[in-house]
C-alpha cells in the first residue's frame, strides 16, 4: 500500500469518529434540550451529521449511489425542519 492510501484510510477513520461523536452529542441535546427550538435545531444537526456519514460511507466504499441518497436525505431533512418550525410557531403546517 502506498502512503496516499494509508493517509486516505486514516482520514476516513478519523472523519467517521468525529462525525459519530457529533451525532451522539446532537442526540444528547435532543433529549435534554430545554426548549422546543433546541430540539428542532438538534434534529436538524442530526440530519446534517447523517448526510456526512452517508457521504463518508460512499467515499469509503467507492459507490456513487450513496451520494444520491445523501441528496434525498438533505431534501427531506430541510422540509422536515421547516415543517417542524412552522408547526411550533403557528400551530399548523399548511395554511
Amino acid at each position: 500500500m502506498s502512503f496516499a492510501t494509508d493517509l486516505m484510510n486514516t482520514a476516513l477513520i478519523i472523519s467517521f469518529l468525529v462525525v459519530s461523536l457529533a451525532q451522539i452529542m446532537s442526540m444528547i441535546r435532543l433529549v435534554i434540550g430545554p426548549s422546543t427550538g433546541d430540539r428542532i435545531l438538534a434534529l436538524d444537526t442530526m440530519v446534517v451529521n447523517a448526510i456526512a456519514l452517508v457521504v463518508l460511507l460512499g467515499i469509503a466504499q467507492g459507490v456513487r449511489i450513496y451520494f444520491e441518497a445523501a441528496l434525498i436525505i438533505a431534501m427531506l431533512g430541510f422540509v422536515s425542519t421547516v415543517a417542524s418550525a412552522r408547526f411550533v410557531l403557528r400551530g399548523d403546517i399548511i395554511e
